[in-house]
């Protein structure tokens, strides 16, 4: 966490001195998201090499890719089912163990086949990740610093990114590519999969150590304990916290544990608070983020640049990323979630539509595909506007919404039903980019930003304001906007 990021959290508009404690329980209870960001990038830099060895076509090489995403899809709906019956910390621990066995398997892997199994227990493990970072953060944190604590999901997701694509880089130029025979026998596209283990062992240890939710406390009837955990996360008074944890036990029935079921509704399908969560969630993921991520150095290297110089620009990307995401932070209970989610998506349209415009003018000189003259530059900026766009309101704001916008009652297992959701869409996304980048890469870019501009509509006609609203207060939010910017 910068210095710059902690300090936003510490002093905000809203309070004089935030209790430290609930923040540094908040950055611990986001180790996840890390892993998140570093499990599912990591994949950058040996995509080639996978190709390569494994003599995968383009399919073969968007299923390795993919199958992380589907295997997220399926551990989101398991771990809001999962947190609401043995509790958010414990299946913490459960997802740490998932993720270091399968980096050393992806490590080790004999095959396509291998490699594609183990990549999908990462991702059942990444799929945890979303769930429980948002939903613990979010129930732990007060109130008027819930956007920004609960933004450090997102900042540690693009915390993960950036390490896992500085490790990509930095051992693919200390061992001599990403295919060099290294330590072990083994090539260094190996070692990528297999640095997951140390971020890994951190998350196990810390979900030891970590305070369970008073929310999910107060839901299974252990109101005492509730009571002393708020009171010493957000230091008040153990009477105030006794009082808080009241309003709790108003708003969930401790006879009755949460189901998928208790999200339908006859006349709409689901709720329409639950459609709205699954609409920003897909879109999230459908305006193409994770195109410039997952295979940033096979794109710039297909447009002329060379194996370092893209390896450079994907860590540039990343690194812009994570200012882009402090400056979030700084913002989301300041200007509001509706308002960055608005900005965001109109700036996404911006620069997607020149990202498109700037590979339709790629030209074939001497057999190799480059983009001439400025055209090179003025992608590189199209791109990174993008990256910029999506990390001051989409990356972050989605995560922070999903975890408060729902009912106490719902909330785990909506949250895992949009998260899950999440992840089918970008399954969608991965899988189809290698194929659609053959046929067409202005293309490509031309549908990301019709779904910016749909996420923008889906934004002002639906979804509500919840900035410094409590958390038991959502129980009456309306399944529209509150007010507009």
């Amino acid at each position: 966490m910068s210095d710059e990021s902690t300090a936003a959290l510490a002093s905000g508009p809203h309070t004089g001195k935030s209790p430290r404690r609930v923040i540094l329980i908040s950055i611990a209870g986001a180790v996840g998201g890390f892993l998140f960001g570093f499990d599912t990038a990591i994949v950058n830099g040996a995509v080639d090499p996978i190709k390569e060895n494994f003599h995968l076509s383009s399919v073969g090489l968007g299923v390795v890719v993919a199958i992380t995403l589907f295997g997220a899809a399926t551990g989101a709906l398991i771990a809001g089912w999962m947190a609401d019956r043995i509790g958010r910390t414990k299946v913490m621990g459960v997802a740490a163990l998932i993720f270091v066995a399968s980096a050393i398997g992806c490590g080790v892997s004999a095959g396509f086949w291998d490699l594609v199994v183990w990549r999908l227990l990462t991702g059942v493990a990444v799929g945890y990740a979303t769930v429980l970072g948002p939903l613990y953060i979010s129930e732990i944190a007060p109130a008027s610093i819930r956007g920004r604590l609960s933004s450090l999901q997102q900042m540690a997701i693009v915390l993960g990114i950036f390490t896992a694509l500085l490790t990509d880089s930095l051992i693919a130029a200390l061992l001599g590519g990403a295919d060099a025979e290294t330590f072990l026998g083994l090539p260094a596209w190996r070692w990528m999969f297999i640095a997951g283990v140390v971020p890994s062992l951190l998350y196990g240890a810390l979900s030891v150590k970590l305070p369970e939710s008073p929310r999910y406390l107060a839901a299974r009837g252990r109101r005492d304990e509730a009571s002393r955990v708020l009171a010493d996360l957000h230091a008040i008074p153990l009477d105030q916290a006794e009082r808080d944890v009241d309003r709790m036990e108003a708003t969930v029935s401790r006879g009755h544990r949460p189901r998928f079921r208790d999200l339908l509704s006859r006349r709409t399908g689901l709720l329409p608070i639950v459609w709205i969560g699954v609409g920003i969630a897909a879109l999230q993921a459908l305006v193409g983020i994770d195109v410039i991520f997952y295979y940033s150095n096979s794109l710039w290297k297909s447009v002329g640049f060379d194996e370092s110089a893209s390896f450079g620009l994907s860590v540039l990307s990343s690194l812009i990323n994570v200012l882009s995401t402090i400056a979030a932070i700084v913002l989301i209970d300041r200007v509001g979630r509706r308002r960055l989610l608005l900005v965001g998506s109109a700036g996404m349209v911006a620069s997607l539509v020149l990202v498109s415009f700037g590979f339709a003018q790629s030209v074939t000189v001497r057999g190799e595909l480059t983009l001439p003259e400025a055209w090179g530059p003025l992608t590189l900026i199209g791109a990174n506007a993008f990256v910029v766009c999506f990390a001051v309101s989409w990356g972050p704001v989605v995560w922070v919404l999903l975890g408060e916008m729902f009912p106490n009652a719902i909330r785990g297992v909506a949250l895992a039903l949009a998260a899950s959701i999440n992840w089918i869409a970008g399954v969608g996304l991965n899988l189809s980019f290698p194929t659609m980048r053959e046929i067409s890469l202005p293309g490509s870019y031309a549908i990301y930003a019709v779904m910016a501009a749909l996420s923008w509509f889906l934004v002002y006609f639906g979804v509500p304001e919840t900035t410094n609203r409590e958390l038991e207060d959502m129980s009456s939010a309306p399944a529209h906007r509150d007010a507009r910017p």
